[in-house]
């Protein structure tokens, strides 16, 4: 059997982690409720034949936003990805 490893980070940096958790998955759903809301009436605008260019340019914005932040490049969340510092 393996041994276990000491813990390299502390109880607060644990509760730190936790909370940013608890707080992406907040955001992370309220992001998919807009951009599916936002989706769901532009489908239905030009199925239905409402031209509207503030829906358009929306739904293009939200499109755009939310790839550009999966593509993100910095990781970690609030308080940034610490994993190149020293304690």
């Amino acid at each position: 059997m393996a041994e276990s490893v000491a813990p390299t980070t502390t109880l607060e940096d644990d509760r730190r982690t936790s909370g940013q958790r608890r707080i992406n998955i907040i955001w992370e759903v309220t992001q998919a409720f807009i951009a599916t809301s936002i989706t769901g009436a532009f489908i239905f605008a030009k199925l239905s034949g409402i031209e509207t260019s503030a829906l358009d340019n929306t739904f293009f914005m939200v499109v755009g936003f939310y790839f550009g932040r999966t593509n993100h490049a910095r990781t970690g969340g609030i308080g940034g990805d610490r994993s190149g510092y020293e304690r």
